[in-house]
């Protein structure tokens, strides 16, 4: 049986570490007073995504990020939440800003994305951060993909030169792990919908990270002996539990090591959105760690 991750284990770790970094900072002369600052837009009143909210702005108060939530209806115009954005992008005590997604319909994503300025997308999803991604140049990366990162260095596998195989090709998740784990010399093959013989390509896989929302869409014994699992997707059964795109009850069997669907990634991409409010802050104020 392989091991199973605990990203609810790893994230109290991560948050911890941000709390000492933050109270060493504020331990600086002339920065006792110094705190980072998190924007959170929420338009509409979606359920999920007033949960997902709140659960950030709770995470960023125990840390000691300072949350300053926006509600606006979800009638709101695109000229109302860019004006919004606009201020936020001025105000000097808000280092990030995070846009809440999906939206109402009728608003689309990328031209709000792109108004936030690059240096508070905490989200990583402004075109000059995805950019810098695909460059290998410094820049906010997306929470999800790091966190998956996080939990691989966590497992102690060794990336370069492993053939890593990444289900899902969203700008969210997909792309950018592919990203990351070529920038760390893995050799890299992205499926998706229209791949042929998916099976095939998770079979030969040293490291699999899905990320496609469909519930035993991979099955457990496609997956190599020893290889490393990571699962994103994350569903609601018909019996309502939560699952992933892995069938987890062969595949923990087979693989070296596993995510769990909930309390694998999900946490700590909560954690990293932190993380990059903090780097934010400490660049924004040039701080000197």
């Amino acid at each position: 049986m392989g091991v199973v991750l605990d990203g609810k284990q790893h994230a109290r770790t991560v948050r911890q570490g941000l709390r000492e970094r933050i109270a060493r900072i504020r331990r600086q002369p002339g920065f006792h007073d110094w705190q980072p600052g998190l924007a959170t837009i929420l338009i509409g009143e979606d359920p999920a995504s007033r949960a997902y909210v709140g659960t950030k702005e709770k995470a960023c108060r125990e840390v000691g990020i300072a949350p300053f939530g926006h509600r606006l209806p979800a009638t709101a115009s695109a000229d109302e939440v860019v004006t919004l954005i606009g201020r936020l992008n001025a105000r000097p005590d808000v280092h990030g800003i995070l846009l809440q997604l999906p939206l109402p319909d009728h608003l689309e994503p990328a031209p709000l994305i792109e108004a936030i300025r690059p240096d508070k997308d905490v989200d990583g999803l402004h075109p000059v951060n995805q950019g810098r991604l695909v460059l290998g140049q410094d820049g906010l990366r997306p929470c999800t993909p790091l966190g998956v990162m996080h939990l691989i260095d966590q497992s102690g596998m060794a990336i370069e030169g492993k053939r890593a195989v990444v289900v899902g090709r969203s700008n969210l998740v997909g792309k950018p792990i592919a990203l990351l784990l070529l920038q760390r010399n893995a050799t890299v093959t992205t499926c998706h919908s229209q791949t042929a013989n998916l099976a095939d390509h998770i079979r030969q896989a040293d490291l699999v990270v899905t990320a496609i929302g469909q519930i035993d869409a991979i099955k457990g014994d496609w997956i190599k002996e020893g290889a490393g699992v990571i699962d994103v997707g994350i569903s609601r059964g018909s019996n309502g539990l939560l699952k992933g795109d892995v069938e987890f009850a062969i595949a923990k069997d087979r693989a070296a090591y596993i995510s769990p669907v909930p309390g694998g990634v999900g946490p700590l991409t909560v954690a990293m959105l932190l993380a990059n409010t903090v780097q934010t802050a400490e660049r924004q104020t040039k701080v000197r760690m």
